[in-house]
């Protein structure tokens, strides 16, 4: 899918949050989105968070 259309969905998925939950409904449903998109992202493997969990300073010996 297009990430065009990915961002379209999400942001009519958000004004629905809007509507129904009111702006706390919204700002929950962003930060769900964002930990989703980051957990998606480190799944495929395109980000890699060893830099930041301190996993890549470790020497072989």
């Amino acid at each position: 899918m297009h990430p065009t259309v990915i961002g379209l969905f999400c942001g009519l998925l958000l004004g629905l949050a809007w509507t129904t939950g009111g702006f706390g409904g919204l700002v929950i449903t962003a930060a769900l989105g964002i930990i989703g998109f980051v957990v998606g992202k480190v799944t495929a493997g395109e980000v890699d968070l060893n830099q930041y969990l301190g996993g890549s300073n470790r020497s072989s010996r």
